[in-house]
């Protein structure tokens, strides 16, 4: 990593290919390069509200990228090598064109240290190009439980895994994507903003247990140094899922709530959302389009655990707000054998 005229080292494209590379080697970066890779995000993070706003300029595009995490006990593991492979699809960041990634990077792996390095460093390199939501494995119990913590504790030592911990808490909730292009022939059902555009809420899991959340609200959680919990507004952008029946229920999870359509449907009126894309579930093509068309799931890990064969998927989001989906399938990869991090192994399979 080269060292900037102050002394300090700087992040450029140059080194992520090459560190890029000696992960598809089996190699390790130096410890002291992942600490600046992890501080680079982190400054970039701490300026950032719980909502983030990307506004999509004429000719602008944001790719929505889902659960990218995968699980490695007594299989070969394939996570670095699909993200790789999903990043020459999407390309990297650059004028013209945002990537957002909408949380579980890390756990279910051992790779996810080059998984989140990857992404930190575009971050860094990218701040106003790379956005990263939290997910619900972004968190101590979840990375005590299924294999982050120690990873990290293994490939850079318990100050590292400390790091990330609370760089994990940084992480923006919700990203707020907004169409700048009047759209044309526009279904009447369709939500708009108060301006008119199309605009999409992204966060990792879903909506609320409660009416009348609103968009500032979002944009208020008090984030840093926090843990999801068990309730609240910061557990439920983190751990809901979608549920076909009206109202709201019990979540299989345990954690969270189940929403329906009615639930998505009066929260999009009330904020002038047009959609919720969200994360957190496989899905057999990748993707899938619930709630009338107002609720939109995305998952990036294709073959998830190596064994359920779906398919992965982004979404691609115009300046003028339309969406497009893109599928791809699992990678080849070499024979390597993962390390048993996980605690939990295959008993649960909580995205």
């Amino acid at each position: 990593m080269p060292k900037s005229g102050d002394g300090k080292y700087a992040i450029t494209q140059d080194f992520v290919t090459q560190m890029i590379d000696w992960f598809k080697e089996g190699k390790k970066i130096p410890r002291r390069f992942a600490w600046e890779i992890v501080l680079g995000a982190h400054a970039q993070f701490s300026k950032e509200e719980s909502l983030v706003q990307i506004n999509l300029g004429e000719g602008e595009t944001c790719d929505v990228i889902g659960d990218v995490h995968g699980i490695s006990h007594g299989f070969i593991i394939g996570q670095l090598y699909d993200l790789l492979h999903l990043y020459s699809l999407t390309g990297a960041p650059k004028a013209d064109h945002y990537l957002l990634m909408n949380g579980d990077l890390v756990d279910r792996g051992s790779w996810s240290i080059e998984v989140i390095l990857i992404a930190f460093a575009y971050k860094w390199l990218y701040p106003n190009r790379m956005f990263i939501n939290r997910g619900n494995h972004e968190a101590k119990e979840m990375n005590r439980t299924y294999g982050f913590e120690g990873e990290a504790k293994h490939k850079h030592g318990e100050q590292t895994y400390k790091l990330f911990a609370h760089v994990f808490t940084t992480m923006p909730l919700a990203t707020l994507v907004s169409a700048t292009e009047r759209p044309g022939n526009v279904n009447t059902k369709t939500i708009l903003s108060p301006e008119g555009f199309k605009r999409y809420f992204v966060v990792h899991g879903g909506l609320f247990s409660k009416d009348n959340v609103t968009l500032d609200d979002v944009r208020k959680i008090p984030r840093i140094g926090r843990q999801p919990g068990q309730e609240g507004l910061m557990c439920e952008l983190l751990w809901t899922d979608p549920q076909e029946a009206p109202g709201r229920g019990p979540s299989k999870r345990g954690v969270g709530i189940s929403f329906g359509p009615d639930v998505t449907k009066a929260w999009c009126t009330l904020n002038g959302v047009t959609g919720v894309i969200r994360s957190h579930e496989v899905r057999a093509d990748g993707y899938a389009v619930e709630h009338d068309g107002l609720c939109i799931t995305v998952f990036s890990a294709p073959n998830y655990v190596d064994q359920v064969g779906n398919k992965g998927a982004y979404i691609r989001i115009d300046a003028s707000g339309d969406l497009r989906y893109h599928q791809f399938e699992a990678q080849p990869h070499p024979p390597i054998k993962p390390m048993a991090y996980a605690m939990g192994g295959l008993a649960s399979l909580m995205m």
